[in-house]
């Protein structure tokens, strides 16, 4: 039987005992994220903004439409037509373009509670086809908060990524 060296003191923690992640996934890195990692990233802004993008050229081009429709729902209908678009489009150049990501993200996020909340209360619907709608548009923008947030946590959290043009404006290292 081959002798072990016994190991104690600081060499012992969890931490040198596991496998490191990096030497399996070249893909990894602590220091950041690869090219290819980056690659990956910007297609997946560029297809999560896609949706928004699409909205707030409504929200511009139908403005009077936007702003009666928001009637009782918001306390300032007027901010429900152009300004909202212009809201979201500066929020999705900022995640594609990566000018403070984070902020974009957390943009996206502020504009989907309300959307989903004060927009698609599905639960006061009597008409069976318009509760299902709304229930699943509510479901919808309740998903796309997640994934918002979590962007959110991703771009704060690692810092500086590749096609970015910023790094984030919080910091969640």
């Amino acid at each position: 039987m081959p002798h072990r060296k016994r190991v104690t003191g600081a060499d012992a923690s969890c931490s040198q005992s596991r496998v490191d992640a990096r030497a399996h996934a070249p893909w990894f890195r602590a220091e950041g994220v690869t090219t290819l990692g980056g690659v990956i990233l910007l297609i997946g802004r560029i297809l999560f903004v896609a949706l928004f993008v699409f909205a707030a050229r409504g929200h511009i081009r139908n403005h009077p439409r936007y702003v009666a429709g928001s009637g009782k729902k918001l306390p300032f209908p007027i901010l429900a037509g152009w300004p909202t678009g212009v809201f979201l489009l500066l929020a999705a150049i900022s995640i594609v373009a990566g000018i403070w990501a984070d902020v974009g993200s957390l943009m996206i996020a502020v504009f989907l509670v309300p959307a989903a909340v004060l927009f698609h209360p599905f639960w006061s619907e009597k008409d069976p086809a318009a509760r299902r709608t709304h229930e699943m548009s509510f479901y919808r923008d309740v998903s796309l908060l997640g994934a918002a947030l979590a962007l959110f946590a991703l771009f704060a959290a690692s810092g500086h990524v590749p096609f970015a043009l910023t790094g984030p404006a919080f910091n969640l290292r």
